[in-house]
């Protein structure tokens, strides 16, 4: 039997397929993004969860002229899949392949880039306001939100906005109860109780074919059936429908694995003006039985046998640990000795690993949903009451709370801990994820301490001073993946803020690092002439250590500044600064992230890409070496 999928390279050609051929699309669909994930790997339960839901909206809707926005980004493989990209979809988060989120320049399709959540909502509003502004009403802009999504405090900006607008927008609820961790909070309890009442959603069912006759009822009478409906929904629930509320008509929970169904309700939803929600129940991992029972590891397995759902792993080494294990251990013993510590994190405890706090310490540590801001001024408050809170954000995220942490934070000096997560490159997921500007962009509020440890142990000397009396705001950036010391458990060592060190001593250049990329700086000092290049670990960019650079300055001919951040404003643009303001006569040579948004590929590739692996570093030395020697 000919594939169904093999004919498909655009939603036009999709629209040719009998509704009756929909199931049969789904399940190639499927298998495509599990045959292709198991090899390259990427988000995987996301993308099965929707795949009914894709193919029901791309049939439907009039894309790209409709405009479809996917919060988040990473539900999209099936778009992708179905809009001209099935060929290269295997090329999907490799380096110089296709982005494993949408982006407007890779495709018509992908109407709005996406890769931090809550977004697509008021996205796609603005989309729908300015098709009414342009007289094309009949444009439709639609919001796919899930994944946790509805947590987010700007997807509640956009529904309150969407109200009183009235522009032509239908925001589809992806209802799957996960995040990476499973949701939490108030709106989790509140959709729970609207998919679980059986009452409710009967008496829903039967309102809904009545208004699907629109064609034979009078606007009055539709008003009037839509008060009922709101009227039986207080009655049966005890409680309003927060969506309409917002001024957005409501309808659901529908099968968003039927897509059959699904067809007939979009269908219907399409001729009704005005704002509009579709809450869809759906499954995380939906047909692949491992990653239905366990949503949270297949978030994003890696690689992973199709046929027996075993994830393969590296062969288990002595191998140093993450660095998110030794946040996590290291806090669950730092709080272990004081019971002012506190644990926060925006929905993502299993990544970041507070959960090895959580395990043992549950009341000591908040899950807060995707809500960054919320986090940080969670955490001011927590701390102007006298705690310590460890407040875990991911280096990319916590560029949503910036305000937070200069208002709530700085401003008033409180000692709250600024924990970044993924700082630097990040590697597969690409732009929207590079944790590249969390130097520069806190290296600029008063109060901060900015720090950034060389490695494991030095990550849990930064985290013991954070916690000690009278250091204040205070932010540890640190990568993704392994460090480099398999013995990292050392005793804890208090260290001085804003004091750096010399890691190798020499007499012709002057090496100056921050962070992890010392290690690469490290491997790249190595090659050279023995005693030629000196190599300092700043730990510090705020404070700054002053005495060590006005030693290396009025010493050296050659200063190079190495950081995994952007050139713009961090530890080179800092030293240049210093050597400006006390006329210090040494060249300074800045190696960092460029003045530009990098892609995606693995760390090693992106490393080379920017000049800052090993090998690039010492090329850059060997040529200053010879320079200095004339």
């Amino acid at each position: 039997m000919e594939s169904l999928l093999e004919k498909i390279n655009s939603p036009e050609e999709l629209k040719r397929l009998t509704e009756k051929e929909l199931p049969c699309l789904c399940e190639e669909l499927r298998g495509k993004i599990i045959d292709e994930c198991a090899e390259h790997p990427g988000h995987f339960g996301a993308a099965l969860g929707v795949v009914e839901l894709t193919v029901a909206l791309h049939y439907v809707f009039d894309t790209p002229r409709d405009n479809l926005v996917w919060d988040v980004g990473h539900q999209a493989y099936a778009h992708k899949i179905l809009t001209g990209r099935r060929d290269v979809f295997h090329t999907n988060r490799q380096y110089k392949g296709i982005s494993g989120f949408p982006r407007r320049d890779e495709s018509e399709y992908d109407s709005f880039g996406t890769g931090h959540s809550s977004t697509s909502i008021s996205a796609a509003l603005g989309m729908a306001v300015a098709a009414k502004m342009n007289s094309e009403e009949e444009r439709l802009s639609v919001a796919v939100i899930g994944d946790g999504a509805m947590t987010g405090g700007l997807a509640f900006e956009g529904l309150n906005n969407a109200g009183i607008n009235n522009a032509n927008l239908l925001v589809i609820l992806n209802d799957n109860n996960m995040a990476i961790d499973p949701n939490v909070g108030g709106m989790n309890e509140y959709l729970l109780d609207i998919a679980t009442s059986k009452t409710y959603n009967k008496i829903k069912e039967d309102v809904w074919h009545l208004l699907g006759k629109f064609n034979r009822i009078s606007p009055g009478t539709r008003n009037f059936i839509q008060k009922i409906d709101n009227s039986i929904k207080s009655l049966v629930m005890k409680q309003g429908n927060l969506f309409e509320a917002f001024g957005l008509r409501y309808f659901g929970p529908v099968d968003g694995h039927d897509v059959i169904h699904l067809v007939k309700v979009l269908r219907d939803l399409k001729a009704i003006k005005g704002p509009k929600l579709l809450h869809c129940l759906t499954v995380k991992g939906r047909g692949f039985k491992q990653a239905e029972i366990e949503q949270t590891v297949w978030h994003a397995p890696g690689k992973f046998n199709k046929d027996t759902g075993e994830i393969i792993k590296e062969p288990l080494s002595n191998s140093p640990p993450l660095y998110q294990e030794v946040f996590g251990y290291t806090l669950l013993d730092l709080a272990r000795a004081n019971p002012r510590i506190v644990g926060i994190t925006p929905a993502m405890p299993t990544g970041c690993s507070l959960n090895i706090m959580m395990r043992e310490l549950p009341d000591r540590c908040f899950d807060v949903g995707i809500a960054e801001q919320h986090a940080v001024t969670f955490s001011a408050g927590l701390a102007a009451s006298g705690l310590i809170p460890f407040c875990n954000i991911y280096s990319s995220f916590m560029q949503r709370a910036y305000d937070q942490v200069i208002h709530d934070v700085a401003l008033q000096r409180l000692p709250v801990v600024l924990c970044l997560d993924r700082g630097g490159l990040v590697g597969a997921d690409g732009a929207t994820h590079h944790g590249v500007f969390d130097l520069s962009f806190l290296r600029g509020v008063p109060n901060m301490t900015v720090a950034a440890p060389l490695d494991e142990s030095e990550l849990r000397n930064m985290m013991y001073t954070a916690q000690l009396p009278g250091k204040g705001p205070f932010s540890i950036r640190y990568p993704r993946g392994n460090g480099t010391t398999a013995e990292w458990e050392t005793p804890y060592v208090a260290l001085e803020v804003g004091k750096g060190r010399c890691l190798v001593e020499g007499d012709r250049i002057a090496i100056v690092s921050i962070g992890t990329i010392g290690n690469e700086a490290m491997k790249a000092v190595r090659q050279c002439p023995p005693g030629s290049v000196a190599l300092y670990d700043m730990r510090f960019l705020k404070p700054l250590d002053e005495e060590l650079l006005h030693d290396l300055l009025s010493r050296f001919r050659f200063v190079v500044t190495i950081e995994e951040g952007t050139l713009v404003g961090g530890l080179g643009s800092a030293v240049a600064e210093f050597a400006i303001d006390h006329d210090c006569p040494a060249r300074i040579v800045r190696l960092g992230i460029p003045d530009r948004f990098v892609e995606h590929g693995t760390h090693e590739q992106l490393l080379r890409e920017c000049g800052l692996d090993a090998e690039s570093i010492y090329l850059r030395l060997r040529e200053l070496l010879s320079v200095s020697t004339l």
